[in-house]
């Protein structure tokens, strides 16, 4: 049977190792060249009839040699044909195309060749390497390179693979005569413990991952959602966080390897599936071989995932209590949780669960915060019976919305006085705010002895001495009320910085009251004064935040009383909310970026009492002069 040209070429190719098939083709035409040289009558006529027509040729048309050459002499000659060509490469060449003849020629042919060859040639020097080794093996021995070609290795990483269920690395060794021997290391159990360490490194960096994603908030909305989604990603196929019930409503977060995390809120038992309903009471997980992914309800398995093939149901534990519950899901096809997968899972829970717990305690102690906090904060001033109130209240820190600075407006009916107070808490901040609330709730029982500023103020200065706090406060008491198209007022200060009256003119007066501090000594004393505010005029009532802002161009002078006074000079005729937001802004600028105290400002005012009717006004500040 006689062999394609191009089958022939590829068998040479293949056994040379060479690159190209022209580099194949003239190894074959020199080699075949010289061995027709040796073969004569019918053994060589039979040989040709086996070979592609253009070998054939060759192999009948020899190159002329004096006498049989030995293997020796074949290479030395075969060197010499090949351009570039070494012993060593020469070596290979003619292995490569004599072991091609061999097969192509058949044993009884082969054996009379090898008759009219002198001794020592091996036309059968070995099977392809590709018979017999695996492919990890035959494509690092392409990598090799005989010397006089290309470096020996061309890298410095160890080559390895499996061979029969067992892990080798394997080392190459080029001989003289351009063979290479491999040398094949076990390395089996190095490499299970190569593998172990390397998922360890991947969980640990995973469970780091884990930690910076959950640390990064106190949401638990987010906690839930980066939960789920990590554990589908890195864990299973699915993932669900599951918090504890509100009433009979399960929150779910639901995430599909790939997909984004969806909240629901089922109404359902969770005792009815499996290990669940135990998970959210914070008892130990249940293996996942004792559950039947088929009992796995419809609301459990996301859309479109198919059958269950798997499925793992932990706890998430918090803070002395359940954080809730985590489920992994298992797509049929896929293998199903491990011993070890299971307890990882556990690790992820654990972390998990204690950042879900931080965040619903954050979230807690964020709603009972807020609660109180409306109770402390000052309120939001109008008008009451006629009169216009407006007030700022500024905390020395920005990123607070308490402190030691408080107002408060305790409205009375239509033709009765209206209460106003004002303070100052010794102290800044949330300590400063506790005091603050307790005073003005001693003032708002106190609401019925309104109109006797003194008996009020001893009666709160009793409460403070016998408080536990060791704080002391300064405050003024305005009693407000309607007469006609005036103001009166009855002003009482305990300590505190003087009301300043604006008259309709721009002219700036103090109130004629002063007083000693409320929470500090036994006895208290106070002088009221009464004022009458003309429609249009108005009382500031302000604590010492403001005169005492330290700022300016120098970055240490004082606001002070005067620079207050003439700004409240150019502030006549404006309405109450403008007095208030000027003062607030000029106090700021002045500030720049400095530390202050707490700073309030409250403006009781007397309306004008003519609307602008040419723009059918009615609200606050239009009005004519």
């Amino acid at each position: 049977m006689t062999l394609r040209h191009e089958a022939f070429l590829d068998h040479v190719k293949e056994r040379g190792d060479y690159d190209t098939p022209q580099e194949a083709e003239r190894a074959a035409r020199v080699v075949l060249a010289l061995l027709g040289a040796h073969l004569v009558g019918q053994v060589r006529a039979q040989l040709a009839a086996r070979l592609p027509e253009d070998f054939a040729l060759i192999l009948l048309n020899p190159l002329q040699s004096a006498e049989p050459l030995p293997p020796e002499r074949f290479v030395r000659a075969t060197a010499a044909w090949i351009e570039g060509a070494t012993e060593q490469t020469a070596t290979w060449d003619v292995s490569a195309v004599l072991s091609t003849v061999a097969d192509t020629a058949g044993d009884d042919l082969l054996g009379q060749i090898l008759l009219q060859l002198p001794v020592g040639y091996d036309l059968t020097p070995g099977t392809p390497l590709s018979g017999v080794a695996p492919a990890w093996l035959v494509a690092a021995h392409r990598t090799v390179r005989l010397p006089g070609r290309n470096a020996a290795l061309e890298t410095d990483a160890p080559l390895s693979g499996l061979i029969g269920g067992r892990h080798f690395e394997a080392h190459p060794s080029v001989r003289d005569d351009g063979a290479v021997a491999w040398w094949l290391v076990d390395d089996t159990d190095h490499q299970l413990v190569r593998d172990a360490l390397q998922m360890e490194r991947e969980r640990t960096a995973f469970l780091a991952r884990t930690s910076s994603a959950l640390l990064s908030t106190l949401n638990l909305g987010r906690c839930m959602d980066v939960t789920a989604q990590m554990a589908a990603e890195s864990l299973a196929d699915a993932a669900l966080a599951i918090a504890p019930s509100r009433g009979h409503r399960l929150p779910v977060v639901t995430c599909v390897r790939g997909g984004i995390p969806e909240l629901s809120h089922e109404t359902v038992d969770a005792d009815e599936v499996p290990a669940l309903g135990e998970a959210l009471r914070g008892f130990p997980p249940v293996p996942s071989r004792w559950i039947d992914p088929a009992t796995a309800p419809q609301w459990l398995v996301p859309e479109g995932f198919g059958p269950v093939g798997s499925i793992v149901i932990t706890p998430l534990p918090g803070h002395g209590v359940p954080a809730g519950a985590l489920v992994l899901l298992g797509r049929v096809r896929s293998d199903s949780f491990s011993e070890e997968e299971e307890v990882f899972a556990r690790l992820f829970a654990t972390r998990a669960g204690a950042a879900m717990s931080a965040a619903r305690l954050y979230a807690e102690q964020t709603a009972i915060t807020d609660v109180l906090m409306r109770e402390l904060l000052p309120p939001t001033l109008h008008q009451v019976s006629g009169v216009d109130f407006a007030g700022r209240y500024r905390p020395s820190a920005d990123h607070e919305r308490i402190g030691g600075d408080f107002y408060d407006v305790h409205p009375a009916t239509e033709g009765e006085a209206s209460l106003v107070s004002l303070g100052d808490v010794c102290g800044k901040g949330l300590e400063a705010a506790v005091l603050t609330g307790k005073i003005r709730s001693t003032l708002h029982a106190l609401l019925p002895l309104a109109d006797d500023h003194q008996r009020m103020l001893s009666l709160l200065n009793t409460a403070l001495l016998n408080s536990h706090h060791a704080r002391f406060a300064t405050l003024v008491l305005a009693s407000a009320v309607r007469r006609g198209s005036e103001v009166d007022l009855k002003l009482t200060s305990a300590g505190h910085p003087t009301p300043l009256i604006i008259r309709a003119d721009g002219a700036v007066e103090e109130a004629d009251t002063r007083g000693t501090l409320v929470g500090a000594i036994p006895n208290v004393s106070a002088r009221t004064t009464a004022v009458t505010l003309a429609p249009g005029e108005c009382c500031v009532l302000y604590t010492d935040g403001i005169t005492e802002a330290k700022g300016g161009p120098m970055g240490n002078v004082l606001f002070g009383d005067e620079r207050l006074k003439r700004a409240l000079s150019a502030c006549a005729g404006m309405p109450a909310e403008a007095i208030v937001e000027h003062v607030q802004l000029l106090a700021a600028q002045w500030l720049g970026n400095r530390r202050h105290d707490d700073m309030a400002v409250v403006v009781i005012a007397a309306p004008r009492t003519h609307h602008l009717s040419a723009v059918n006004g009615h609200t606050q500040g239009r009005f004519t002069g």
